[in-house]
């Protein structure tokens, strides 16, 4: 039996609107979505306007994270509601983790986000360097609308610490954007693995959701699919579906799931 609630949660530099063509493809296949408006002021802020939402469910949801949005379901997703958690290129941290401590260190080369310093305790991107970094496959028009439309994001919501994440209680799929520059894709793919997430790849920057809105409706869907399904036997923590190209589960194993 799938999933039919399903979730959104933007991240920090945006709002629930860049969410609209998944929408479109996730409610054109039968199923009932809500969107977050999350303020990104805070992850305090953040979790209760997910809650909020959630609350009010009439069963069990796929609760999904853009970015910093990983972080709001990491930190949310033990809500009874929740079946299963969606990683859209997110942060996935674990304990005593946060945005800020997961970019603090940053690999060699890695692509750094171009963050301003904070006004009043808010952060913007560089507009002129936006596009690069986190829209580099939208249209021009389109990348530089969002440029000008960002949220600024809070200090507060990048320092906002998990406390108990949910992916060590709740499957998780997660999809890696590979042309990310905001998320470096070897941190995408670490964290991931770290959740035991069932993973998918795609070429996309850090805003695959507007550009790729079918891979990401796609990924929703897989895990909506498979969330209710028991762990498989052959793979531990799988349930359904698997790696692209992998056999499904329930082909694999003598017991549904």
């Amino acid at each position: 039996m799938a999933v039919k609630n399903i979730v959104l949660v933007h991240g920090n530099f945006a709002d629930g609107s860049g969410w609209r063509s998944v929408y479109d493809h996730l409610t054109a296949d039968g199923y009932r979505v809500a969107v977050v408006q999350n303020p990104t002021l805070s992850l305090g802020g953040d979790v209760a306007a997910t809650r909020q939402v959630l609350d009010s469910l009439d069963g069990p949801a796929i609760l999904v994270g853009h970015s910093y949005g990983g972080v709001v379901i990491t930190e949310v997703g033990n809500h009874p509601n929740v079946a299963a958690l969606v990683y859209i290129t997110a942060f996935a941290p674990d304990t005593g983790e946060s945005v800020s401590s997961l970019i603090a260190d940053p690999p060699p080369g890695a692509p750094v986000p171009p963050i301003l310093p904070p006004v009043n305790g808010l952060l913007v991107l560089d507009r002129d360097k936006f596009a690069a970094s986190f829209a580099a496959d939208v249209p021009g028009e389109l990348a530089a609308f969002m440029a000008d439309s960002q949220v600024p994001a809070g200090v507060d919501a990048l320092n906002g610490v998990v406390t108990e994440p949910a992916w060590r209680s709740k499957p998780s799929w997660y999809l890696v954007a590979t042309d990310d520059h905001m998320i470096p894709p070897a941190a995408q793919r670490a964290m991931s693995e770290r959740a035991k997430a069932t993973v998918t790849e795609t070429p996309g920057s850090h805003a695959v959701y507007v550009s790729r809105p079918a891979v990401v409706a796609a990924v929703i869907s897989q895990a909506a699919q498979g969330a209710l399904r028991p762990p498989c036997p052959a793979r531990p923590g799988i349930r359904g579906g698997g790696r692209p190209g992998s056999t499904p589960c329930s082909q694999r194993c003598s017991s549904p799931g």
